[in-house]
């Protein structure tokens, strides 16, 4: 157990998210990648010994596909964990940041529709920031050339 998890009771749900972290992390490893490329070596490797055949074929095509379906659904656990992990800490911060919009903390529960609309008004808010910033950009190096003109004169 990581020193940070707190101790869960031994349920289903439990049981399966301590595999399926230790999969992943382990699918996730060099070790893995490198254990995938020996394994299609030797593969490859046995082929002429078994002539090319369909069996041979059929030994990696199965192992890969086995493996792959049981890897979406770890996958997809590990992603909804770290999607939910992640809503939680952005809610939180929303939360505890004084005129932040507390409106947008259950945005995964908005409509296609109402997210389009949000993306379009946040569009225009950084349109607009955007533009303050050039003008500002702007504002500066007048000053500083202004500044660079009255030393030179001066020299």
């Amino acid at each position: 157990m990581h020193p940070h998890e707190p101790e869960q009771p031994a349920t289903l749900h439990g049981m399966f998210r301590k595999f399926a972290t230790h999969i992943s992390n382990a699918a996730g490893s060099p070790w893995a990648f490198f254990a995938a490329i020996a394994i299609v070596v030797v593969w490859a490797a046995v082929g002429p010994s078994f002539h090319y055949s369909d069996t041979w074929q059929l030994v990696i095509n199965t192992g890969t596909t086995i493996i792959t379906f049981l890897m979406v659904f770890l996958i997809q656990n590990m992603q909804n964990r770290d999607a939910k992990a992640i809503h939680l800490k952005l809610d939180e911060l929303l939360r505890a940041v004084k005129g932040a919009r507390t409106e947008l903390v259950n945005l995964e529960d908005l409509s296609d529709q109402d997210l389009d609309e949000l993306q379009k008004e946040f569009g225009r808010i950084r349109e607009r920031y955007a533009k303050r910033g050039l003008e500002r950009r702007k504002q500066r190096e007048e000053r500083h050339q202004a500044d660079r003109q009255d030393t030179d004169q001066n020299a």
